[in-house]
């Protein structure tokens, strides 16, 4: 009866996803549906580390992390967990063999926010970037490829961007919670208590860099079980960067931008349009 606990802790990661981020559930729905469970399961490990990190503030976070560290490394020797996160995931690296580099990188990041509030130089910014979102970006890629070592080699680095991107624009989304409520400042060099207008366009810039990046070289080349969930999250963070790009720099703390629920479908179906019609 372990597939029927295995399908119970599938179930467990698709709900992380579906209740903290509609939109990214939305897009690994329009994912293959034989890929779409492991991608649930990769997101639900990520989410669960960065809720120790970001929100269990009356708890030892730092407790939490390292029992959480040591019950997946359990559940990765023994191949089970009673954990149903932490359960699917393991399942899913041993599946598609996820190197523990990447696994160890993620981490190392979410330890860093315990304790570290800023990065002042761009070695560090880096570093923390590669650890929190580009490594997410490889494991959804293992998965897209599914065994293809030579398809994924040539993808890494679009995927690796990609990454980067969505990552650089929570951060700008979150300027406000990152700034104020966690005394974090992950932008190296910037001053976020008077961000100006130059520098906000620089940050913009390095994004849209990203992003141009990953769809060229990347996001038109993936697999077709993949590629129109990965466009449709594309589509979705550069909207929300097009609204970022709108507010003035002294203005971008005062709310966090988000996109409707009725402008999500509307994102959608103009994505399927162009994505059926080849004009992506």
């Amino acid at each position: 009866m372990k597939d029927l606990f295995d399908d119970v802790s599938n179930e467990c990661s698709k709900l992380v996803t579906q209740k903290y981020s509609t939109s990214f559930s939305l897009a690994v729905n329009m994912l293959s549906p034989k890929i779409r469970a492991d991608i649930y399961n990769i997101y639900g490990f990520v989410r669960f580390a960065d809720e120790i990190v970001d929100t269990f503030h009356d708890y030892n976070k730092a407790d939490l992390m390292a029992h959480f560290e040591k019950d997946y490394y359990t559940a990765k020797t023994q191949g089970i967990s009673l954990n149903p996160i932490l359960n699917s995931f393991q399942k899913t690296v041993s599946k598609y063999a996820i190197p523990d580099e990447m696994v160890q990188a993620f981490l190392k990041s979410m330890k860093a926010d315990l304790h570290k509030t800023e990065y002042t130089t761009k070695e560090e910014y880096d570093e923390y970037i590669y650890g929190s979102a580009d490594v997410v970006g490889l494991m959804c890629l293992k998965v897209f490829v599914n065994g293809n070592d030579e398809m994924y080699e040539d993808l890494k680095d679009a995927a690796m961007r990609l990454g980067s991107a969505f990552q650089k624009v929570n951060f700008l989304r979150d300027l406000k919670d990152d700034y104020e409520v966690l005394n974090r400042s992950y932008f190296p060099n910037i001053d976020l208590g008077k961000l100006d207008a130059a520098s906000k366009d620089l940050i913009i810039d390095e994004i849209e860099a990203d992003f141009q990046f990953a769809f060229s070289n990347g996001i038109l080349n993936l697999p077709i079980e993949a590629k129109f969930g990965v466009y449709m999250a594309y589509r979705y963070y550069r909207r929300l960067l097009k609204k970022l790009h709108k507010i003035p720099s002294e203005k971008i703390m005062d709310s966090r931008v988000r996109i409707s629920d009725p402008m999500k479908i509307n994102l959608l179906a103009r994505s399927y349009v162009k994505y059926k019609l080849n004009i992506i």
